[in-house]
């Protein structure tokens, strides 16, 4: 069973850390404990029942209470499990910048860097061109550079 506990903000990790120490030491039937990415105010647990869920957060600095029904794992799957993103765009391709301060601009991708889900794009209408690092989510491609070639 994975209960929802409501914990103070910013203070997710001390909230761990006391209820695992809490398992730890009277041995509770408590699975897992998890600080969601992303999830603030709010950490995870897994345990056998209700009676040790309670038992692991009763009256714990920082921890609210034991939100009302129990989630299935389909509910935070997505929170709990990476994703692996599809990567589109390539080097050389024409991309517009949906997001962020250049909104609109139109640039030509220098380099793609998976790992930080980042491009190097170069401005097409700057008199200066100077590499700009954007979140890759940022930017839509519009022509790839093959298509280019061919029409030509």
């Amino acid at each position: 069973m994975i209960f929802i506990i409501k914990v103070t903000t910013n203070k997710e990790e001390k909230a761990v850390d006391m209820i695992s120490e809490r398992v730890e030491k009277k041995q509770l039937n408590v699975f897992s404990i998890l600080r969601a990415h992303g999830l603030r105010g709010y950490i995870l647990l897994e345990a056998e029942d209700r009676e040790s869920a309670e038992e692991a957060v009763f009256n714990l600095p920082y921890v609210k209470g034991i939100i009302g029904k129990t989630i299935g794992y389909e509910e935070i799957k997505n929170m709990v499990e990476p994703s692996a993103v599809e990567i589109s765009i390539k080097e050389g391709d024409i991309v517009e910048i949906i997001g962020a301060t250049l909104k609109g601009e139109k640039a030509r991708v220098l380099r793609v860097d998976k790992q930080k889900e980042e491009v190097v794009v170069v401005l097409l209408g700057a008199a200066v061109q100077l590499p700009v690092t954007i979140k890759i989510d940022n930017v839509r491609a519009i022509r790839r550079e093959e298509e280019n070639n061919e029409n030509n």
